[in-house]
């Protein structure tokens, strides 16, 4: 599945889940990488479709130029996979950072973007989202002394409170690589990171959202991310607004919160969901 192709200057690594059904592409969060969508592959969104989940731009195995990190940056890199791939126009999607990129693709190239599935992602989140992704942020360029080590500290993490899936264990897997010496280090870079958090909060997202003609399906999250008593990451009423302000927009709430969505319960969800919409 593993696949690289050159495109805008940078070779991007991809997982093509080959299929005879549409072809969908999925781009993963801020930080996240390819293997993000393994919990819906598992789910059964293959084979009802053609998946290829993307690491973008400094993530994952996908080179990590020290600069360049704007949305244009980000889609020019789609639009040149797509290109080299001989893919004139592909049902797009993306968690959190990547349903953002979407929004912004299917803005931009509305020629390239038959579809649109935004998961858990609106143009406005929570007031605190930079305070409650931080603890992901956090953990970047800090190695650790082992994998295991690593997936301790993870499994604490607020928003995985009483929760775990193995399901996760194979995109835990591919956040970081082995040093030399036996540690293990994010594979995300913090410069790169930082970049896209201040590019695509200065975009003005709700001028773009009458622009985007194509039926978009955006799958939120209701679970509290964090503690019992924390909010979701996207609030209902907010990804709701996002889908009012869209020509075509259609609302599915699911179960867990921003990250566990992706899988069990949710990973079902999303998957049922995603097939009836790519297929009606």
């Amino acid at each position: 599945m593993d696949q690289y192709r050159q495109a805008n200057g940078i070779r991007l690594h991809y997982l093509d889940y080959q299929s005879d059904g549409v072809t969908l592409l999925l781009m993963p969060g801020l930080t996240a990488n390819a293997h993000a969508f393994d919990g819906l592959v598992a789910a059964g969104l293959v084979p009802a479709v053609r998946l290829l989940a993307l690491d973008l731009r400094g993530r994952g195995l996908s080179d990590k130029p020290e600069t360049g990190y704007s949305l244009a940056d980000h889609a020019a890199d789609v639009i040149g996979l797509l290109d080299q791939l001989a893919l004139d126009r592909v049902i797009l999607g993306g968690h959190s950072y990547g349903g953002l990129l979407g929004l912004y693709l299917a803005a931009h190239y509305p020629e390239r973007v038959e579809r649109l599935v935004v998961i858990d992602a609106a143009a406005e989140m929570h007031p605190d989202t930079r305070q409650l992704i931080q603890p992901a942020i956090d953990r970047l360029g800090k190695p650790v002394p082992s994998w295991e080590t690593y997936l301790a500290a993870v499994k604490v993490m607020p928003f995985f409170y009483h929760w775990w899936d193995p399901a996760i264990e194979s995109y835990f897997r591919a956040d970081v690589e082995t040093l030399p010496d036996g540690r293990v280090v994010s594979r995300s870079s913090p410069a790169a990171i930082t970049e896209a958090v201040e590019h695509v909060l200065a975009e003005p997202w709700l001028e773009k959202l009458p622009l985007i003609g194509q039926p978009t399906l955006l799958l939120n999250a209701t679970g509290s991310y964090g503690l019992p008593g924390a909010p979701p990451l996207l609030p209902p009423e907010q990804a709701q607004a996002t889908v009012a302000a869209l020509p075509r927009g259609r609302y599915c709430a699911v179960p867990g919160n921003h990250m566990t969505m992706l899988y069990g319960a949710g990973a079902d969800r999303i998957a049922e969901e995603i097939i009836r919409f790519v297929t009606s």
